[in-house]
């Protein structure tokens, strides 16, 4: 297997671009080596600051580079399916921040895209990259609560600059679903193993027009159900329960958890509320470390087979985000 660094390039300059830069410096597996922002002086100040060596002053000029394997993507929600197809067209690898896209067939076709083109396509989210996710995985396929029959996951927030907030806009894919409530709904995803049937949709509209909270409810196979908030109006949280015939995990699936703040993970064996709860500790660090070295592991190995399987979750995700925000608009159930 190559054991070089992956070339990254960095399509967009936003915060979290930054913090994305900064974690990964540490990694002998990916070295970021250009961004690209539309205007140039913000391209330049963005590398200066970062120790970039290379930047453009358009995104294209970026994928014109042929010392840039992949692309990272962090721009606006309804950015994301078309730079990702174009990067792929061009014969990059793309990890793309989360929500992976506005839809299904958005999503379809950027997997299509990588497919067509030989190039791996791989959502970012930070926390299903860190060891405690695998650790909840690991209970999760041991048994160690039973049968999951109900899951229960959340985050939430507080814009504290509604005015000129790009998640305040309804044209860029803004609102409380997309960028908070893909997190539970990526959990419940894992968790479940497969899309829902149906979805039930329980919104709060902003005067912007976009969502500032939402509930939604998930019916399964099996009668198994699911519940998600989120919201851009309250104290930060984030927390599921996962409850089995057999017991109950609780998890906050923290991004980047830290000693200073930490993640919890613990286990209840058993169904008698008697029975305590058991910690379970996993290494910590940044999950954009972490998801940039599985990132390259992927790349490097050519690893297709774990590619589509990840495919296949962040189609389903993709699918019923939009079947949640077309139910909060209709206010009837929507079937999948």
């Amino acid at each position: 297997m190559n054991q070089t660094p992956l070339t990254i390039g960095i399509i967009g300059a936003a915060n979290i671009a930054r913090q994305f830069t900064a974690a990964v410096q540490s990694s002998s597996a990916v070295t970021v080596a250009a961004v690209a922002s539309r205007d140039a002086e913000t391209a330049r100040a963005f590398a200066e600051s970062c120790g970039i060596p290379r930047h453009y002053a358009s995104y294209d000029a970026l994928l014109d580079d042929a010392g840039i394997e992949a692309v990272y993507i962090p721009l606006p929600n309804h950015l994301h399916a078309e730079w990702a197809i174009k990067a792929a067209r061009r014969g990059k690898h793309v990890l793309c921040e989360k929500p992976l896209c506005l839809g299904r067939v958005e999503a379809q076709a950027m997997f299509a895209a990588a497919r067509e083109n030989g190039v791996l396509l791989v959502e970012a989210y930070p926390y299903m990259f860190q060891p405690q996710t695998r650790a909840m995985l690991d209970l999760l396929d041991g048994g160690a609560i039973g049968t999951v029959r109900t899951v229960q996951a959340a985050f939430g927030f507080t814009v504290l600059n509604p005015e000129g907030n790009i998640r305040m806009n309804p044209d860029v894919g803004g609102g409380a679903l997309l960028d908070a409530g893909s997190y539970p709904l990526s959990l419940v995803r894992l968790v479940m193993g497969e899309a829902p049937l149906r979805v039930t949709a329980f919104p709060v509209w902003a005067d912007t027009g976009v969502d500032i909270s939402m509930m939604a409810t998930l019916e399964y196979a099996g009668g198994r159900m699911a519940q998600i908030s989120c919201a851009m109006n309250v104290a930060n949280h984030r927390r599921a329960t996962i409850m089995g015939t057999a017991g109950t995990i609780e998890t906050e699936y923290i991004n980047h958890p830290s000693s200073a703040v930490p993640s919890q993970l613990r286990v209840r064996r058993g169904i008698a509320n008697t029975i305590p709860f058991e910690d379970v500790h996993a290494p910590i660090g940044s999950g954009f470390y972490f998801e940039a070295e599985a990132f390259a592991g992927l790349v490097r190995r050519g690893d297709l087979a774990a590619v589509e399987r990840a495919a296949r979750v962040s189609i389903d995700i993709a699918q019923t985000l939009e079947a949640i925000a077309q139910s909060a608009r209709s206010g009837q159930a929507v079937t999948l």
